[in-house]
């Protein structure tokens, strides 16, 4: 259950990254990202009074605000990241970092996955970087290092933030129920405002881009749940594994909904996060 609530993250995680891409593209950045945010902030306080009596204690309000801390600091450097470097080089040291990072925290804090799992995680990474790919030459960085080696830097640096998300919520109680994620998404909201309004840049997104934007926020946050209740169960490095193959799902997505297809390296990666899923589930 516990893998099989991870793998449906991923799923929707990509599925949630699908229609925020295509957002993204009718609206400004930062429009995109509050309408996603917020309204995955309202999903989640309208669905509160069917879920359980909760208990939130100052340790899950810490870890919820980390989450929020983290987290925004992940979607702002990755933007960041997408705008100065080439999107084969950034996404796939965003999305292994984000594995990464609670891979080790789960190492020091005495998880020891099964050897054949520990092989699964290994090719759940080589995976992700390979679902990143794409076979559309980048434009050339030719001449500019510079440029290239600070994407690197601000890639490695989200991947880093998104992976210290995954690790605060693992940290919440069951006790608290779905409120870190309120609190977490309480953080974000606020921040994505204050440099919206510190910047004076439009906030707003078209009648297009409206749907999508309102959809990728409550699967979002779907998908965070999914996560967060596995996490709190499971091992935390498997369980942030199995929800970092997101990728897979959008790049299946955008072949299906949008015809794109999928590059060779791509389907290479498919097969990989297959075989992965196949040895983490069964020895874990």
């Amino acid at each position: 259950m516990i893998s099989l609530m991870a793998l449906l993250s991923a799923v929707v995680y990509g599925a949630a990254d699908f229609l925020g891409g295509i957002a993204t593209r009718r609206a400004t950045m930062i429009g995109a990202v509050l309408v996603t945010q917020g309204s995955g902030l309202v999903f989640l306080l309208m669905a509160t009074p069917l879920l359980p009596d909760a208990h939130l204690t100052r340790h899950d309000l810490l870890f919820g605000a980390l989450a929020g801390i983290t987290g925004s600091a992940g979607v702002a450097l990755l933007y960041l990241a997408l705008a100065i470097g080439p999107m084969s080089v950034v996404a796939p040291i965003t999305a292994v970092c984000a594995a990464i990072v609670p891979l080790l925290v789960g190492l020091a804090l005495g998880e020891r996955p099964h050897p054949l799992a520990g092989l699964g995680v290994l090719l759940a990474l080589a995976s992700v970087g390979l679902l990143s790919q794409s076979d559309t030459a980048e434009p050339s960085t030719a001449g500019k290092p510079a440029r290239l080696g600070r994407g690197v830097r601000v890639a490695l640096a989200s991947g880093v933030a998104i992976g210290g998300f995954f690790v605060a919520l693992a940290q919440t109680s069951a006790a608290a129920v779905m409120w870190p994620l309120a609190i977490s998404r309480t953080v974000s909201v606020t921040v994505f405002l204050t440099i919206a309004l510190a910047g004076g840049r439009p906030a707003g997104v078209s009648r297009a881009a409206l749907a999508p934007a309102l959809a990728c926020g409550a699967l979002d946050m779907v998908a965070n749940a999914l996560y967060m209740t596995a996490a709190r169960q499971g091992q935390l490095g498997l369980v942030a594994t199995l929800a970092s193959l997101y990728p897979a799902s959008t790049v299946l997505l955008a072949r299906i909904v949008l015809g794109e297809r999928l590059g060779r390296w791509q389907q290479v990666g498919v097969a990989g996060a297959v075989a992965a899923i196949v040895l983490i589930v069964g020895n874990s």
